[in-house]
């Protein structure tokens, strides 16, 4: 039966997955087993979160393992002597509330488990900690499936906070439910798109009810300014307006966490020459680039501000009165919260030169904390052909020259580094999909954040843009990379797999990951694909003359704004021409699609294998590898049909035209039987071709106009350019 639209919401409210318990499964000598006799025992003093912790974990038990524990009260003497000699009992509680457990316990969020014969006692360094203490029992006993945990005396510390995601429920829609999941992945803060006091791009929203309710699961609240700048500092209206909109911020909602700076969402008018100087004009869509023509003298700079034929907007330039008006800012928001983190993201001028970058850097003001994307902005050679890394893609695992550079000067500072990472899953590789189903490859983005850790002091991670977060394998693998001690996809993956696949499905699923993860190696990030077919997927059209008006939800808040549907590669000084690059991507796409290909027959002979209760999770990682493949396949025809047409409108002779028309025709059928492949993968699964900006724009009705527009401009301005080269033929020479 097909889903109807947001009926994904049913699956992502499911924090406890039913059922997950083998009866089959006995515990071994070495492990205690949680049956109907035990408790959960936190502090009679303890708040609400500890509360929620534990009814939390009781719940664990009933829905996932069907087990009926008590959750109990006790007071701090009889706290301590359950965590020291209780029976059948789980103890959650704090290093303040168990001072003998202490040891080790010095980082926020980290905490202690010891499991013993007749007990289990989780202490945290703070609440948070017993929180993410908590999960990890259900994390061990989810890959046991089985209420059975082996002794073990650890402490365990995450690698990094704050770890952000935007909602992946919908923009800036944070139900309780998804807050949980958030946290159970061992995120510990969230975004929310802010153009005013209670107000983001989709409307009103109680900042402090979603502030109050995230706290509950552990979870911090920062702000992602989309406020608009119109002041320099040195305006003498400056001070009173950024007091009313800042400040205004932080007075109404003082638990917010801090607040995320970036160019494009909140430039101001910079008096550094080297730009236009002006405020960036408002615009639905936050991301389109604000000029792309480059005049490249040969032998200089491209990236030069003097070769610009149009200079950047501040907003995309590392102005040299960004240090200025950071001050102004972080001493406004400081009146009201002190201690609220101003993040400041160099995103928009990545390709600026590294001088220029790390100049500004050098002067921000004290206690701003820096954050850098991590691996865009890099130029990548392929075949004699030359691509930069836009945003965002996991093909390229990074860190990226400029993150590099910048994290460096960061450490030089002794400035605090964040990253906008991905790591919750999902790029703009495809904007349609929950997640990318390449385990490997994000495995070894993971390993490469740690070794920034190691090397520049990254600590700060942002998890997702509005694409927002889907929990997955792949996000599961990210928990389990982030903590000390370190355990590796490899570690952890066939355990992962066994858990929600089966034994004998295991081999196949492996192997589909690991061609995946191959695959995506070949992908070739563009601004006209992620702007374009990448953007949406199969629902993406063919346009021949005139551009499609694409039909977008009216209460989107991109919808359709934020890609276009006119193909048109490139041509600038930061890559190869199109005309030359657009064949090796043809081949390199095409082999990423064979090889993706065989991963989805892996995952059906998976499926053959599989037992009944897992099949419905196998029928979802089939149906969103076959979307994806779909996909692939619209962007290599719309590349395709893009030379075809290019090769038509410079051909001069009517008699070498007409092959090429076939051509096309021939090229517009097969990808209209691709798309009609999708629309029982989408009808399937209402979370393919959906994303929380742009709402609905690859759902099968989508795809039905597109195959509606292909055929329509096949019937019109096709056979009407076919009909006058017939005509033009038959003119006597």
């Amino acid at each position: 039966m097909a889903e109807q639209n947001y009926e994904f919401r049913k699956r992502l409210a499911v924090v406890h997955q039913p059922n997950r318990r083998d009866p089959s499964r006995s515990p071994e000598t070495d492990e205690t087993a949680i049956g109907e006799a035990w408790s959960i025992a936190i502090g009679r003093e303890a708040g609400a979160y500890m509360l929620n912790l534990a009814k939390d974990l009781q719940d664990y038990f009933l829905v996932s393992m069907n087990v009926s524990v008590l959750v109990r009260r006790l007071s701090g003497a009889e706290l301590a002597t359950a965590a020291a000699s209780a029976e059948r009992t789980i103890v959650l509680a704090t290093r303040a509330e168990l001072p003998e457990l202490d040891e080790g316990l010095s980082e926020a969020r980290s905490y202690r488990l010891i499991v013993g014969e007749k007990r289990i006692v989780v202490c945290g360094c703070d609440e948070r900690g017993a929180g993410q203490g908590s999960y990890y029992i259900e994390d061990l006993m989810n890959l046991r499936e089985a209420p059975f945990l082996r002794g073990q005396d650890v402490v365990r510390r995450p690698r990094f906070s704050p770890r952000m995601v935007h909602s992946g429920w919908g923009l800036d829609e944070f139900p309780d439910e998804h807050l949980n999941a958030i946290a159970h992945a061992g995120m510990d803060a969230i975004l929310l798109f802010t153009k005013d006091v209670h107000r983001t791009p989709v409307g009103f929203v109680d900042f402090n009810d979603v502030i109050e309710r995230a706290a509950l699961y552990g979870i911090d609240v920062y702000a992602y300014s989309y406020f608009r700048n119109v002041y320099h500092p040195d305006d003498e209206k400056a001070a009173a307006f950024y007091e009313s909109t800042y400040g205004s911020l932080f007075e109404a909602s003082p638990g917010l966490k801090g607040v995320i700076l970036v160019g494009e969402s909140c430039g101001f008018p910079s008096k550094d020459e080297r730009t236009s100087m002006k405020l960036r004009e408002p615009t639905p869509s936050q991301t389109l680039p604000k000029y792309e023509k480059l005049i490249v003298p040969k032998k200089e700079d491209p990236y030069d501000p003097k070769h610009l034929a149009v200079k950047p907007n501040p907003g995309w330039w590392p102005c040299n009165d960004y240090p200025q008006m950071l001050t102004m800012l972080r001493d406004t928001i400081h009146r009201h919260k002190p201690e609220a983190e101003v993040v400041f993201w160099t995103y928009n001028w990545g390709y600026a030169p590294e001088a220029e970058r790390i100049a500004l850097i050098r002067n921000l003001p004290e206690n701003i904390i820096l954050m850098a994307t991590f691996e865009m902005f890099e130029p990548i050679a392929r075949e004699g052909i030359l691509n930069n890394c836009v945003d965002y893609t996991v093909s390229f695992v990074g860190p990226g020259r400029y993150f590099a550079s910048e994290g460096k000067a960061a450490k030089e500072r002794g400035i605090q580094l964040y990253t906008m990472s991905n790591t919750g899953g999902l790029t703009w590789d495809l904007g349609v999909v929950p997640y990318e189903p390449v385990p490997y490859q994000w495995a070894r983005r993971h390993e490469a954040l740690r070794r920034a850790s190691d090397d520049w002091g990254l600590r700060g991670l942002m998890e997702s843009h509005h694409y927002g977060w889907w929990p997955s394998f792949v996000s599961e693998l990210a928990k389990w990379a982030y903590w000390e001690p370190y355990v590796s996809a490899e570690q952890i993956g066939r355990r992962i797999a066994e858990r929600d696949y089966g034994e004998a499905a295991t081999p196949h699923v492996l192997e589909a990951w690991k061609l995946w993860s191959e695959a995506i190696l070949d992908y070739v990030p563009t601004s006209e694909d992620q702007y374009g077919p990448f953007r949406i997927g199969p629902s993406y059209p063919l346009a021949f003359i005139t551009a499609p008006v694409f039909p977008a939800s009216w209460y989107a808040m991109n919808g359709s704004r934020i890609f276009r549907t006119m193909y048109q590669p490139a041509n600038n000084g930061r890559v190869s021409p199109g005309a030359i690059r657009i064949p090796v991507e043809i081949a390199r796409l095409t082999r990423m699609a064979e090889r993706w290909q065989e991963g989805v027959r892996q995952m059906e002979l998976a499926l053959a294998v599989m037992p009944e209760r897992k099949q419905a999770a196998g029928r979802e990682l089939h149906g969103l590898s076959k979307f994806f493949l779909c996909a692939v396949r619209t962007t290599i025809h719309v590349k395709q049909w893009w030379r075809l047409k290019s090769r038509l409108f410079a051909e001069e002779m009517p008699a070498a035209e007409l092959p090429i028309v076939e051509e096309m025709e021939r090229l517009a059928l097969a990808e209209i039987a691709n798309a009609e492949e999708a629309i029982p993968l989408v009808e399937a699964n209402s979370r393919l071709g959906w994303e929380p900006s742009m709402e609905y724009v690859g759902d099968a009705k989508h795809i039905r106009w597109k195959i509606n527009q292909v055929q329509s401009m096949m019937r019109g301005e096709l056979a009407t350019y076919r009909n006058s080269i017939n005509q033009l033929s038959e003119l006597p020479s």
